[in-house]
């Protein structure tokens, strides 16, 4: 589960051609999970900061 959900954050697959054998997604499917990756991205980051500021204001 962790390997496919590090896969699928990974910026890299994003613009990856598709392999052999798999149906192309069209546009608005790839803007889809491009989006989610952007939202993952940036809740990942506020966790970080969120805990920073917890940590340096203590």
């Amino acid at each position: 589960m962790w390997k496919k959900f590090l896969h699928y954050l990974d910026i890299r697959t994003l613009f990856a051609k598709p392999k052999e054998g798999e149906l192309k997604p069209n546009f608005s499917l790839r803007a889809m999970h491009g989006i989610n990756r952007i939202s993952i991205f940036m809740f990942l980051i506020c966790l970080v900061v969120l805990f920073f500021r917890y940590v340096v204001n203590r």
